[in-house]
């Protein structure tokens, strides 16, 4: 259907797709910097706080599977609003929120609208544009994706110390609207549909299996490995992804085709992927903690030292979607887990008495090496498998890195406050550094298997 468009046309739903995903990505990692005066605001423990991003990555990792049938079973266009819709009402609620538990209610809300938009988005840049140009176009894409979450922290640090942490809705509200009237104009029906059916027992196992498994994770924080807490849902987690895939394997029409894997690049790609947001959504809880709760900074302090990555992802994005689409990924995986790799071991030698300005500086670094990989990871990824599996390769990256993300909040943070109470004796006032420099340490080795994907695990070619 999108051979039937007009370059104009396509411009048009691609600068939608643009505006729609900066006010979505936005609110991935906005809450990161109002974390503390949240807090704050409904009284609770940070522990129970952090799921305001774990949570949200959590509801996105379990409506991204259905996300891949209802593409193809409702019109782009209806399918599209809708997303938009359910997501102006979870900020709604957030704004309106007096207590802890309807907060919780919009964010997951807005997940589960960002869940469809973002899957959506990506599938539907891929089947409008020709394979010479799906790198650049996702590269832009990735201006959304990449550079809005990693500057939402600076804006929203702005709101916070201003007017308060609530206008952080209020101003992705307004982006969001301008995104629906816009919808209403100019967006078309671009996927074509199947003749498929929707398998109930499918999709409640792959809620188990989501679900479960980052409920767990993200409970073993507060109530340790050993618990009924953490153990039960990990338990039910893996029994339903062990479940979900075999009935995957028994279907005729699979809910979620996940024999795409068996294609060794696409396989790469997913894996890589999930690496990388292990650190990214982690690293986008730890630093506004280490500026904020463990130097004492204001919240505006810890935007501004996040913001030279912003520009920095910003200006990479577009030349990294460029490279891609003449070099191929090899190169870009190289520099990119490289760079990640130094800017991850670098925090470990950051003390109470290092400058700002260093941690600023290896946030840079590590925010080139998003912009490098994240756009490109995926494109190379989704181009190795047939198009009428597009849905699903993009689905199934996404919904798996997203999940790897909310592990990597709640894990990295977990590390952080662990190793800060049991060196308490030992390092005393630099306890809680101490802590930050080995949930990084804890980073770099993910990203070192990163580095030996990019150097042993890919050919030079596309």
């Amino acid at each position: 259907m999108s051979e039937k468009l007009g370059d104009k046309h396509k411009l048009l739903i691609f600068i939608n797709l643009m505006i729609t995903g900066i006010s979505t990505s936005m609110l991935a990692t906005a809450m990161t910097t109002a974390l503390p005066p949240v807090v704050d605001y409904f009284k609770i423990d940070m522990t129970l706080g952090q799921w305001m991003t774990s949570g949200y990555s959590l509801a996105m990792g379990i409506v991204m599977p259905l996300t891949a049938f209802i593409v193809k079973r409702i019109p782009t266009r209806t399918l599209y609003i809708a997303g938009i819709l359910c997501f102006i009402i979870g900020e709604l609620a957030c704004i309106l929120a007096l207590d802890f538990g309807i907060m919780m209610v919009g964010r997951v809300l807005q997940a589960l609208g960002n869940g469809v938009l973002t899957s959506m988005g990506q599938v539907i840049i891929l089947s409008m544009y020709p394979p010479q140009k799906k790198g650049t176009m996702m590269g832009w894409y990735g201006l959304a994706a990449t550079a809005a979450p990693i500057i939402a922290p600076t804006i929203a640090g702005v709101l916070v110390d201003t007017v308060g942490w609530k206008y952080i809705f209020v101003y992705t509200m307004g982006i969001m609207l301008v995104s629906l009237v816009m919808s209403f104009i100019n967006f078309s029906n671009v996927l074509d549909l199947q003749d498929i059916t929707f398998d109930v027992f499918s999709f409640v196992l792959s809620i188990a299996a989501f679900g479960g498994i980052t409920l767990g994770v993200g409970n073993i924080g507060s109530h340790g490995l050993i618990s009924p807490q953490s153990g039960l849902p990990l338990i039910i987690g893996i029994l339903g992804a062990v479940l979900f895939v075999l009935r995957q394997l028994k279907l005729d029409k699979a809910f979620l085709d996940i024999l795409i894997l068996k294609n060794k690049t696409y396989s790469l790609a997913v894996i890589s992927s999930m690496l990388l947001y292990l650190v990214m959504m982690g690293t986008s809880v730890l630093m506004p903690l280490y500026v904020q709760s463990v130097l004492g900074y204001s919240a505006v302090v810890s935007a501004f030292v996040m913001l030279p990555g912003s520009v920095a992802t910003a200006l990479i994005n577009p030349l990294a979607g460029r490279i891609y689409d003449r070099m191929g990924i090899k190169n870009l995986f190289v520099i990119g887990s490289i760079c990640l790799l130094i800017s991850n071991a670098g925090m470990y030698f950051v003390t109470l008495s290092t400058p700002l300005i260093v941690a600023a500086v290896l946030n840079v670094i590590r925010n080139v090496s998003i912009g490098c990989l994240m756009m490109p990871l995926l494109t190379w990824g989704t181009s190795q498998v047939a198009k009428e599996k597009v849905a699903d390769a993009s689905t199934l990256l996404t919904a798996l890195r997203t999940v790897a993300g909310s592990i990597g909040s709640a894990v990295f943070v977990a590390v952080m406050s662990a190793v800060s109470i049991s060196s308490q004796a030992s390092y005393g006032n630099a306890a809680a550094m101490h802590g930050v420099n080995v949930a990084f340490v804890s980073m770099s080795i993910s990203t070192l298997c990163m580095v030996g994907i990019a150097l042993f695990g890919i050919k030079k070619q596309k």
